[in-house]
């Protein structure tokens, strides 16, 4: 597909995009808790690499991760307009995360990462939430 814009008029435009973040899985999996009677979770917590939900007590720190922005081994596919930029971003993205989950894990906070993917399957998702809190508070 031909771009009809010149550079830096489509750089301009796409500045202009405010990014809404991964509110439409966050918000399904805080449903998913209520409606499940998990309590004890909070969001938008001050904690190093800003888990979406934090269990304070246990320390457990949930990731929802978006398939594309975190290069989902199953989902993700390189786009093909700019592949060598979404390659690096994709990388760059991995990297953040696997050293967000060490330093978490150093500090003593137990880390899951859910896929965007997987939140189709919520008895799944559900499953791993309440085997983390058991392990956790069995300690």
């Amino acid at each position: 597909m031909v771009d009809h814009l010149e550079v830096a008029e489509r750089s301009a435009l796409m500045s202009r995009v405010r990014s809404r973040g991964n509110a439409s899985t966050e918000v399904a999996l805080a449903r998913l808790m209520r409606r499940s009677k998990i309590s004890g979770w909070r969001r938008n917590q001050k904690i190093f690499g800003s888990p979406d939900f934090v269990f304070r007590a246990p320390r457990i720190a949930v990731f929802v991760d978006g398939c594309f922005w975190h290069g989902c081994p199953r989902c993700y596919a390189t786009p093909k307009q700019n592949a060598l930029f979404w390659t690096a971003k994709i990388s760059r993205n991995r990297s953040r995360d696997l050293k967000v989950t060490r330093h978490l894990r150093k500090e003593g906070w137990s880390v899951l990462r859910i896929w965007e993917h997987s939140m189709s399957d919520t008895e799944i998702v559900i499953g791993k939430i309440l085997r983390k809190l058991t392990n956790r508070i069995d300690r």
